[in-house]
């Protein structure tokens, strides 16, 4: 009887445990596609284009990689409501974006980071992005840049009295920069892991607090291992991206930039002269072109979109 007692506490035991591990599996299970349900829960309808939990997710988290601040989730919704009525308002007219377009521009911003798409794609991934929430914004934007134009091209002509105009309002005394750069460059390479990658921006940081001036600097640098100091370049603000040019001209002439991450490792520049030089009548009518141009198509696609959200049909869940 003690055997049979003890072999029935066992059974009842082990029947027991099975039906916990089973209650676990279901609530776990249960769990899990309540969040995949979540995610994809839509949040509204925009002309029969549903914007889902998902989206509103992954734009942010992009926004807040470009932007470092944490966006109003009224501010995400907005911008996907707008992409989808342009990308939709494009499809009315036959514009329709393919997507090795899509492709190539992503590929070129990735170029402009000095990194290939493939590790684009993986930084984005890090911080939970999908290259895909990037595309869809690349895609928009290219999609709509093309409608506005196309449309209103006749209203976006220039002519040569509006630029006499803008240029007649802009300073007199227009000044801009030669630069005289020399890039350094810290090798690391392809596929290295993200610790080697670190180790040598780390290097490149300490060369810069004690980089003092061009002619010394430079021989420390060339003795350094794995490090290439390559030819000067003279590059002229008038040239380069309002972005690169703030940072040139925040940095002494005798000292280097900060590091950035290429596709050939790390690399910065030394800036070993700046010229100054009045612009050239050229220069100032290509920027008051320029100017008035991105005035002028600001303006009629701020209207064109009103005018089509007016139109719209939302459905929110």
């Amino acid at each position: 009887m003690g055997e049979e007692a003890d072999e029935a506490m066992m059974f009842e035991s082990f029947t027991t445990c099975r039906k916990l591990v089973t209650a676990i599996v279901l609530v776990a299970g249960a769990s899990i596609l309540a969040t995949a349900a979540g995610a994809q829960q839509v949040v509204v309808i925009v002309n029969g284009e549903p914007i889902t939990a998902l989206d509103i997710e992954q734009r942010t988290k992009l926004n807040q990689l470009s932007t470092h601040k944490t966006p109003a989730r009224q501010e995400i919704l907005d911008e996907l409501i707008n992409e989808k009525l342009k990308v939709k308002e494009a499809k009315k007219f036959g514009l329709e974006i393919p997507s090795s377009e899509v492709d190539t521009a992503y590929a070129s911003m990735a170029s402009r980071m000095r990194i290939t798409a493939e590790q684009l794609t993986e930084q984005l991934a890090k911080s939970g992005v999908n290259a895909a929430t990037l595309k869809a914004r690349i895609k928009a934007d290219i999609t709509w840049s093309q409608l506005v134009r196309g449309r209103y091209q006749s209203s976006l002509q220039i002519g040569d009295k509006d630029i006499l105009t803008k240029m007649e309002s802009k300073s007199d005394d227009t000044v801009s920069y030669d630069y005289t750069l020399r890039p350094i460059l810290f090798f690391v390479p392809a596929g290295s892991p993200e610790t080697l990658i670190d180790g040598r921006k780390r290097e490149a940081e300490a060369l810069r607090g004690r980089f003092q001036g061009c002619d010394d600097g430079i021989t420390f640098a060339r003795a350094l291992k794995d490090v290439a100091v390559r030819d000067q370049v003279i590059r002229s603000s008038a040239d380069i991206p309002a972005e690169l040019r703030k940072v040139l001209d925040g940095i002494e002439v005798g000292r280097l930039t900060p590091p950035e991450v290429t596709k050939y490792g790390v690399e910065m520049f030394a800036i070993c002269a700046k010229k100054e030089s009045a612009a050239d009548n050229t220069l100032v009518r290509r920027q008051a072109r320029e100017t008035v141009m991105a005035e002028r198509y600001e303006q009629r696609s701020k209207q064109y979109l009103e005018e089509i959200r007016r139109g719209a049909m939302f459905e929110y869940k």
